[in-house]
């Protein structure tokens, strides 16, 4: 959710675009960072040198009040950075790891974009930020020109007008905005090319990864499905193993790219007739490894008449199987129930209730994050990258459907998640 300072009422409305700009920056700062984003500014009206910003725009926040309390809580960091033009980075309770970057255009620093994030953003992302920033300020140092080249044609077309001295201004002030019209073309560039080279990368590595590793997979089925009497136990237990770590990793991969085809609205919603019965079969027998020699028995329910339904079948597919593989992960013995049905206004509702080893109410919120792991330390235990979770809730969203959970500690886990769809009667 993105907030924004209250305005001043003052302000021209030709200062709106700024303004929107400005949000602008602090939304995809935000999106970024998978975090929060501040914007520190000046009004373009003001003259420099100045001393400190006020807020002007945030994002990544609840509320107004959420942002101001942020905005407190880095006001020396902005002060530094506004006062010596230079970035800044460190860490901050409750805010993460906090970037700091100069809004600076010809030497004027008009402001300043700080970012908290949960970890230390990558070098491309960095750049991004850094872009942002300039892009701001080449907007706000425009609109200052323009507001400065507008007070001097009024004063050469006023009376009192008696020499040239304001029409030399003019036309330095209109070549100076010409040349910053060419630079915020160059700076929207620049920011399209690192949106695209970090999409190419991805995609990249994706696929540069994949090929190998389904080689390796199958390479492995091969030796396994073969009469090879020369393998011993030990040597067949380990080709298993490589086999399971291997197949988590494919997966994991699999997740990543899904996740940027989602942000990018490159995952398109393709509907197709879906027997649901058959989809939790699939999920069912596809969890079997993670269960393992595990005491768990994985129950089904359904509420009848269950029709058949038309929706996204791959989608709903990798939602069952994402959720029922989380529920067997973290269920030591016990059962894993599914219970599914159809309401009257078409939609399709799941449960999946497990007696595992549940989620305290601090972590809960949190769940659906990227990368998030309830207790990272035991990683070695419980394998995944902390995606599976993010995508559920995008696939479900990307499809119009909602998603709740209940835990608690040492009493297990209730998921629900809803999806409309078309039933066929």
């Amino acid at each position: 959710m993105a907030v924004t300072a209250d305005p001043n009422p003052e302000t021209p409305s030709r200062l709106d675009a700024l303004t929107s700009t400005l949000r602008g920056v602090a939304a995809r700062a935000a999106e970024q960072a998978k975090g929060s984003a501040l914007v520190f500014a000046h009004a373009p009206q003001e003259a420099p040198p100045f001393t400190s910003a006020p807020l002007r725009a945030a994002a990544g926040f609840d509320s107004q009040e959420a942002a101001r309390l942020a905005a407190d809580g880095v006001a020396s960091i902005a002060r530094d950075c506004h006062e010596t033009g230079e970035g800044v980075a460190t860490e901050i309770a409750d805010l993460g790891c906090v970037n700091a970057f100069p809004i600076c255009s010809e030497g004027r620093v008009w402001g300043v974009l700080v970012v908290a994030s949960p970890s230390a953003p990558s070098e491309p992302v960095q750049q991004i930020f850094s872009s942002l920033a300039d892009s701001a300020a080449l907007r706000t140092d425009h609109a200052w020109l323009a507001t400065r080249n507008s007070e001097l044609e009024e004063k050469l077309g006023s009376p009192q007008a008696t020499n040239e001295e304001p029409g030399d201004e003019i036309l330095k002030l209109s070549e100076a905005l010409f040349a910053q019209d060419i630079e915020l073309l160059r700076s929207n560039e620049k920011l399209d090319s690192v949106q695209k080279l970090k999409s190419d990368f991805i995609e990249k590595m994706s696929r540069e990864l994949r090929t190998p590793l389904n080689g390796i997979i199958e390479a492995i089925i091969s030796v396994l499905a073969g009469e090879n009497e020369n393998l011993s136990e030990a040597a067949k237990g380990n080709l298993r193993c490589a086999l399971d770590d291997g197949t988590s990793f494919l997966r994991t991969l699999q997740n990543i790219l899904d996740l940027w085809r989602i942000k990018q609205g490159e995952l398109p919603v393709e509907i197709q007739e879906v027997n649901f019965r058959e989809v939790v079969e699939e999920a069912i027998f596809s969890v079997q490894d993670t269960i393992g020699s595990k005491p768990v028995k994985v129950e089904k329910d359904f509420d009848e008449p269950l029709p058949k339904i038309r929706t996204d079948l791959a989608k709903i597919n990798q939602v069952l199987f994402l959720l029922l593989d989380n529920a067997c992960k973290f269920t030591t013995s016990g059962s894993v129930q599914i219970r599914s049905s159809v309401s009257e206004d078409a939609t399709l509702r799941c449960e999946i209730v497990d007696s595992g080893i549940g989620i305290c109410a601090d972590d809960r919120e949190f769940v659906f994050e990227e990368f998030f792991q309830v207790d990272p330390t035991t990683s070695s235990t419980y394998r995944g990258a902390g995606l599976g979770l993010t995508l559920v809730r995008d696939l479900l969203t990307l499809m119009d459907g909602e998603i709740e959970m209940q835990s608690e500690i040492g009493r297990g886990t209730h998921v629900v998640f809803t999806v409309p769809v078309q039933p066929i009667r």
